[in-house]
């Protein structure tokens, strides 16, 4: 997990290069504000960061480059990890009177007939169920109660441009708003701000990278009233077919071998209805309103770990230091895991710091790296192993897809059919919040 020092001054020049970019000038700055911890990013792991902090009495400022927290087509699953760990804080009530949906087991049609690879009815937990909310509902419930607390400040439309930093440690960002460039100083930076994270390239970490077998075309379809709830999972014919509740409409993913996308969108809209139709005949009619390829949005999928997550002053969590896939919807969860370790780890010395104004010391950064690290590796590994040995051949094959004999009978022994459930729901390491 460590660098050399080579390595460390390497990463420290090339941060420092791209941070020098675009500097505003000290004229040009409206203000600057001072916090002991400034997050960027303001998805589900900077948003738990954030009130975890806040909580325990450090000043965060959580900084949020867009307007809101509407997204169109962003990860909805809460897990039960999670519902746990709101549990712990006293939220989970509160949050589950929020609109929402249960999915308590999830059930793929197969040539060989229906399997189900995930029960989560069966585990040990208050809430033994994937939590389907749209994520907007769940990040304006965390701010929300973030905001009961007077150390605490979001700031909307904040378009991080640059790094502070001084003699190689990172003292705070500035941000583009509406009326001006805006320099926020702190004791810790942290990066949660997503697969594309921009602060994980003005630090200059190059991620490993890994190139799943598979990329998703997501659309929306109409809901009827006498729709089952839930999500709905089919494969078939070199394609996977996904449908997920989300109230009002739903959420359709369709599975294509990786790039095949071009492919795809020559042969014009109408086949593509056709394709997905044969997978889900009981909603071809509702296809019809799929007009045009504007409609549907291409996630390339991929999965990556960088191998530092962090450098004096600046710590990365969640997809910003290890990009997810698709497989398990787990991505949410880790993240927000991250966060918690990290308010485990940096709270006390956050508070210490806060108090006596010095530096964070790095060995609390890297203890939290080296909690999650593990737990992050094993599941990808996993997911690597789900998608060459599953749906790589499911996708390069058109003949109806079966599973192969020895998955199904692992899924069908009451010592293992559990397994797969737990993983998904809590992960290798579950963790709690430590008061």
């Amino acid at each position: 997990m460590a660098n050399t020092a080579t390595e460390e001054a390497s990463q420290t020049a090339t941060g420092a290069k791209l941070a020098s970019s675009e500097v505003a000038t000290p004229d040009e700055i409206r203000d600057v504000k001072r916090t002991t911890c400034c997050i960027v990013g303001g998805g589900p792991g900077g948003a738990v960061l954030a009130l975890l902090l806040a909580r325990k009495g450090v000043a965060v400022t959580l900084l949020e480059a867009h307007p809101d927290f509407e997204r169109e087509f962003r990860g909805d699953t809460i897990h039960p990890s999670v519902m746990e760990l709101m549990n712990e804080l006293g939220l989970a009530d509160r949050l589950l009177e929020l609109r929402h949906t249960e999915i308590r087991n999830f059930t793929i049609q197969t040539a060989a007939g229906p399997l189900t690879p995930a029960d989560f009815s069966r585990l040990n937990t208050r809430f033994p169920y994937i939590t389907m909310m749209p994520q907007t509902s769940f990040l304006e419930f965390i701010t929300e109660e973030a905001k009961r607390y007077s150390n605490f400040r979001l700031v909307m439309r904040a378009h991080v441009q640059e790094l502070v930093e001084e003699d190689g440690v990172v003292r705070g960002v500035r941000y583009q708003s509406h009326d001006g460039t805006h320099e926020v100083r702190a004791l810790l930076t942290v990066g949660a701000d997503g697969r594309g994270s921009r602060m994980r390239r003005l630090v200059g970490f190059e991620p490993i990278k890994t190139s799943p077998p598979m990329d998703v075309l997501w659309f929306r379809l109409p809901r009827k009233e006498d729709d089952p709830e839930g999500a709905i999972g089919r494969f078939g014919r070199g394609r996977i077919a996904i449908l997920l509740d989300r109230f009002d409409y739903w959420q359709a993913g369709y599975v294509i071998p990786k790039g095949t996308y071009p492919e795809l969108r020559a042969a014009g809209i109408e086949a593509f209805r056709r394709s997905f139709a044969e997978l889900i005949p009981e909603f071809a009619d509702r296809l019809e309103r799929l007009e045009d390829w504007r409609q549907v949005s291409l996630l390339s999928v991929e999965s990556s770990r960088c191998p530092r997550w962090y450098r004096p002053g600046l710590l990365l969590i969640g997809d910003a230091a290890h990009v997810m896939s698709p497989v398990g919807g787990v991505g949410i969860n880790y993240a927000i895991q991250d966060a918690v370790v990290a308010a485990n780890v940096l709270s006390k010395p956050l508070k210490v710091a806060q108090r006596q104004l010095k530096d964070l010391e790095v060995r609390y950064l890297a203890a939290v790296q080296f909690r999650r690290e593990w737990p992050t590796r094993m599941i990808q590994g996993v997911q690597s192993l789900l998608q060459q040995r599953i749906l790589a051949p499911a996708l390069g094959d058109d003949r109806p897809f079966t599973p192969p004999k020895l998955f199904r009978l692992l899924l069908r022994t009451p010592i293992v059919r559990d397994l797969p459930a737990r993983i998904i729901a809590f992960g290798f390491w579950p963790v709690r919040i430590e008061d």
